[in-house]
C-alpha cells in the first residue's frame, strides 16, 4: 500500500503533458477502461500484468538499472544505485539519468518524498535473485524475534537497544556499512571467511545448505560463527539453504565489483551509404516481393490451398504455391501469413480461399498492395518464415501457433535498432544488426533454431520486404517503425513502379510482362495462356489447349483477339492469330449431350471417324444415325477422352444450348478475424526518435485524472453461478474441446495445485506425442508448462490436447 501511495503522490505532482507522456508510454493503461482518478491509475500500474506488458519493450540499460534497483530492495538513492552500477563519471551519470528518465516515463521508477528511487512491487518480483543476490536484511529478518536480534547485536559487540524495531534498525545500520562488514569478516575464522566468500559470489540457490536443528550444525566449518552475527540467516520455518543479505554480499564483493550496465549500444562496423543506394535496393526488393505475393495469392484464388487435418498449410501445398508463383518458401510463407493477418485469406472448410477483401486488394496498385502486407508483417505475433520447430520438424503455414511476444519484439527491435544508425551509415554485415537488436530488445526472441546468427531470420525478412537495404533502414522501414501508415503508402508509390497494363507478345507464342501486371491484365492472360514464370518479369505461353480453355469459358475468337490486342504493346503476331483461328475452327465441331451420353454433329464422316477411332474404344461408342453417336461413359469422361484424342468437342445443356465451362472462383463466405490477438494494441508506442505526434486525447485525460477526487475502484462483479467446480475448469473447458469433463477437471486440478499430468498432444507439425507436464500456468488459449520430454519450457495450445492421464 505504501508503494501505491507514493506512486499516486508522484503521479499527482506531474503536470498534464508529463502525465500524458506516461500514459502514452503505458498503453496498457491507456487502452483499458478510463481510470477515474490518479489513485485508481496508480493501482492499475501496480498490477503484475501491467509490468509484464511493459518489460519486453525496455532496452538493455533499462533492464540492467531496474535489476540493480531490485537488488537493492526496490528502493535506493540515485547515488547508491550509481555506485552499484559503477556510473560515477560525469558521462556515466548522464547516461544513468537518461535511463532512469526512460523508466520514469513508463512509471516503473519514481521518486518518493525523500528523493528515494522506488519501483512497483511486481517489477521487484520479476527477478527472483537480482544480480545473484538475496533479499535485504530487513526483509530476511521479518520473522526474527527480539531475543534473536539481541543475540546477533551482542555477538557483533553492539549494545542492543530496548525495542525489537530499534534492534532491527541497529543491525541493518551495522550491516549497511560495507567497510565495517569487511573488517568484521577479515577477523573471522578462516573457515568462515571461505564460506562467506563462496556465498557472496554464488546465487542464493547455490549457497551453503544448512538444516536448521540438525545435530551437526555446529560442526559445519564456519557456519555457526556467521549465523550468530547475522552475516548468514536461516529460515526458521523450513529447511533450505542459508541466505546472505544483500548488504553483506555487496560488502564482500568489494568496492571494485559493479553490476553490469551498458548505457550505449554495441559498436558495429559501419560503411558509408547514400540514400539513393538504399532506395534503389529497397525498391528492387519490394517490387519483387509485391509481384511474388500477388502471384501467390492469385494461385490461392485459382486453387485454394488445402488444410492439413492438424491445421495449417503443409509442405506439399507450399511447394505447389511456390512453383506457381516462382517464389521460394520464405516468400510464400510471408505472403500467406501477412495476407491472413490482413483478412485477405480465411479458412473455409478444409481449404483456405481468399475473402471478398482480396478482390478489392487485387485491383489496387502494387504499392498499395505492399503497404497492406507490410503493416500486417510489422504486427505479426510470430516469425512467418520459421519452417522448423525445436525438434527440427517441418512447420506448416497458418497453423495457428501460440502468440510469440518475443518474435514481435524482435521485429520492433530491428526497426528501432536500424533507425538508430547514424545518417548516411549502414552496417557492413547485415547480421551485426542482431547485436544492436539484442541491446534495444533484450527480451526479444524470434524462436528460430535454424538461425546461424542471432535474429538472422527476422533480418532476412526485412531485406526480402525492402524494409532493410544496404545494412540500413529504408524509407519504407522508417515509416513502418513510426507507424506513419499514410506516409508509408506515399513512399511505396514513389519507390514501386505502377502496375503494368500491357504485355509484349512475341511470335514464339509468349507474352512477357515486366514488373507487376495489373489485375485485369493478369486475369485476361491467365484465361487464354499458361503462366510459366512470375516475379519482376512474368511470362505466359499460348497453346491450343489454353485457347480452347478460353473458348470453353464462353469467349468468342473475336473477343479473345480484341482483348489480346488491347493488352499488347505491339500488334499481335501472325502465329498467335493463326493459333486462335485454327483452334476456333475446330472448336465445337463435335458436341456432347448428356444422356450418358449422346454425341452428335453435322458431319457424318466425322462421326464415323469417331466411332471407328481405336483410342476411343473405351467409350463404347455406337452410331445411331449418320450424325448421332451414343457413349457408354458420362459426359465429363467423354469430353476428356475426345479432347485427349485431339478433337475439340463442346458440352451441351439438356436444352440443346452450349454449356459454358467457366470456373467460378471460390471465396470464403465472410472474412474471419485472425485467431490471434490484436498485437498492435499491445505494442510499444513509438520512441521519441520515431514518434511523429502524441494522441490528442492524452492531455485531456491527464487533466481529468489530476482534477478527479480519489475514488476506490468498484469490486469485480464476476458471479459464481457456473456449472463447474472452479473458474479454471470453465476456462479450460471453453478451449479444450477434445477433452471430456473428467479430463478437464484433471487439467484444471493440475493448474490450481501445481501437480504434474501426462497429456496426448497433437503438435503444430501434425505429429501425435505424449508429454508429461509440470509447473502449469494458464494463459488462454495456451498452457505454459515444463515439458519433461524436452526438458524445457514449452507453450501448448489447449485445443490440441486430446487426452489426459495422471503423471
Amino acid at each position: 500500500m505504501k508503494s501505491r501511495s507514493t506512486l499516486a503522490a508522484w503521479l499527482s505532482e506531474l503536470d498534464g503533458p508529463r502525465l500524458a507522456r506516461v500514459l502514452a508510454m503505458r498503453e496498457d493503461a491507456a487502452s483499458s477502461p478510463e481510470p477515474r482518478s490518479v489513485g485508481e491509475l496508480a493501482d492499475r500500474l501496480q498490477r503484475p500484468g501491467s509490468v509484464a506488458l511493459v518489460l519486453p519493450h525496455l532496452t538493455l540499460p533499462c533492464l540492467q538499472a531496474a535489476e540493480a534497483l531490485a537488488a537493492l530492495g526496490g528502493r535506493a538513492t540515485r547515488d547508491s544505485l550509481a555506485q552499484l552500477l559503477g556510473s560515477t563519471s560525469p558521462a556515466a551519470v548522464r547516461a544513468l539519468d537518461a535511463t532512469l528518465e526512460a523508466l520514469s516515463d513508463r512509471a516503473l521508477v519514481w521518486h518518493d518524498g525523500n528523493e528515494t528511487l522506488r519501483m512497483p512491487t511486481p517489477l521487484r518480483q520479476a527477478w527472483s535473485t537480482p544480480l545473484g543476490l538475496d533479499a535485504p536484511l530487513e526483509e530476511l529478518l521479518t520473522g526474527a524475534t527480539s531475543e534473536e536480534l539481541r543475540g546477533m547485536l551482542a555477538a557483533l559487540g553492539v549494545k542492543p537497544p530496548g525495542t525489537k524495531q530499534q534492534r532491527l534498525a541497529a543491525l541493518v545500520e551495522h550491516h549497511s556499512d560495507a567497510e565495517r562488514v569487511a573488517a568484521l569478516v577479515a577477523g573471522a575464522p578462516a573457515a568462515t571467511r571461505k564460506v562467506l566468500e563462496q556465498s557472496a559470489r554464488s546465487t542464493p540457490r547455490q549457497s551453503l545448505f544448512v538444516v536448521f536443528g540438525a545435530p551437526d550444525i555446529d560442526s559445519r566449518p564456519g557456519a555457526r560463527w556467521a549465523l550468530d552475527r547475522g552475516l548468514l540467516l536461516q529460515d526458521r520455518h523450513r529447511y533450505g539453504p542459508v541466505r546472505m543479505p544483500v548488504e553483506v554480499a555487496l560488502a564482500l564483493r568489494g568496492p571494485g565489483w559493479h553490476a553490469p550496465f551498458e548505457p550505449l549500444p554495441p559498436v558495429t562496423q559501419l560503411v558509408p551509404i547514400t540514400s539513393s543506394e538504399v532506395e534503389r535496393e529497397a525498391s528492387v526488393a519490394a517490387t519483387a516481393f509485391a509481384a511474388h505475393a500477388a502471384s501467390v495469392l492469385s494461385a490461392c484464388a485459382t486453387t485454394p490451398p488445402a488444410r492439413l487435418k492438424s491445421g495449417g498449410i503443409g509442405a506439399r501445398e507450399l511447394a505447389r504455391l511456390g512453383k506457381a508463383a516462382q517464389a521460394d518458401d520464405a516468400v510464400v510463407r510471408i505472403a500467406l501469413e501477412t495476407a491472413y493477418a490482413a483478412g485477405l485469406l480465411a479458412p473455409d472448410g478444409d481449404r483456405v480461399p481468399p475473402t471478398e477483401a482480396y478482390d478489392a486488394w487485387a485491383e489496387q496498385e502494387p504499392a498499395e498492395q505492399l503497404a497492406v502486407l507490410l503493416r500486417a508483417w510489422r504486427d505479426l505475433p510470430l516469425t512467418p518464415t520459421r519452417a522448423r520447430d525445436e525438434d527440427n520438424k517441418a512447420l506448416p503455414a497458418l497453423a495457428g501457433a501460440p502468440d510469440c511476444d518475443g518474435c514481435l519484439q524482435a521485429r520492433h527491435g530491428l526497426l528501432t535498432a536500424a533507425a538508430g544508425l547514424p545518417a548516411g551509415q549502414g552496417v557492413k554485415v547485415a547480421s551485426e544488426l542482431g547485436t544492436l537488436l539484442a541491446w534495444h530488445r533484450p527480451l526479444a526472441d524470434d524462436a528460430s533454431p535454424e538461425d546461424a546468427a542471432p535474429f538472422s531470420t527476422v533480418i532476412r525478412e526485412g531485406e526480402l520486404l525492402g524494409v532493410l537495404a544496404r545494412g540500413a533502414l529504408s524509407p519504407l522501414g522508417a515509416h513502418l517503425a513510426a507507424r506513419a501508415d499514410e506516409e508509408l503508402g506515399i513512399t511505396a508509390r514513389r519507390l514501386l513502379p505502377p502496375a503494368t497494363t500491357t504485355a509484349r507478345i512475341g511470335a514464339d507464342l509468349t507474352a512477357v510482362v515486366t514488373g507487376t501486371p495489373s489485375a485485369r491484365l493478369a486475369t485476361m492472360l491467365d484465361s487464354v495462356a499458361d503462366r510459366e514464370t512470375s516475379g519482376t518479369a512474368s511470362v505466359w505461353r499460348f497453346s491450343a489447349g489454353s485457347i480452347r480453355r478460353a473458348l470453353d469459358a464462353g469467349h468468342t475468337p473475336d473477343d479473345i483477339t480484341a482483348d489480346l490486342a488491347a493488352g499488347s504493346a505491339t500488334a499481335l503476331p501472325q502465329p498467335l492469330t493463326y493459333l486462335i483461328a485454327d483452334t476456333a475452327r475446330g472448336h465445337g465441331r463435335v458436341r456432347v449431350a448428356p444422356a450418358a451420353c449422346v454425341i452428335h454433329g453435322d458431319e457424318p464422316a466425322l462421326l464415323a471417324e469417331l466411332a471407328a477411332h481405336r483410342a476411343l474404344s473405351k467409350l463404347a461408342l455406337r452410331q445411331l444415325a449418320p450424325t448421332v453417336l451414343v457413349s457408354g461413359s458420362p459426359p465429363g469422361a467423354t469430353l476428356a477422352a475426345l479432347r485427349a484424342a485431339g478433337y475439340a468437342p463442346v458440352a451441351e445443356t439438356a436444352g440443346g444450348t452450349v454449356r459454358i465451362e467457366k470456373r467460378v472462383p471460390q471465396r470464403a463466405a465472410a472474412a474471419v478475424p485472425p485467431p490471434r490477438r490484436n498485437v498492435a494494441r499491445r505494442g510499444p508506442r513509438p520512441t521519441a526518435a520515431l514518434a511523429t505526434e502524441m494522441p490528442a486525447g492524452m492531455d485531456v485525460l491527464a487533466d481529468r485524472l489530476l482534477k478527479a477526487p480519489p475514488i476506490a475502484p468498484e469490486p469485480d462483479p464476476f458471479g459464481s453461478g457456473v456449472p463447474f467446480a472452479t473458474d479454471t475448469e470453465e476456462i479450460v473447458a471453453g478451449y479444450a474441446k477434445h477433452l471430456s469433463y473428467s479430463d478437464v477437471r484433471q487439467v484444471a486440478h493440475a493448474i490450481d495445485t501445481g501437480a504434474a499430468i501426462t497429456v496426448e498432444y497433437i503438435a503444430t507439425s501434425g505429429s501425435r506425442t505424449v508429454r508429461t507436464l509440470s509447473d502449469l500456468e494458464l494463459d488462454p488459449p495456451y498452457l505454459e508448462a515444463w515439458c519433461h520430454l524436452r526438458e524445457a519450457e514449452r507453450v501448448f495450445t489447449l485445443s490440441r490436447i486430446h487426452g489426459v492421464m495422471p503423471a
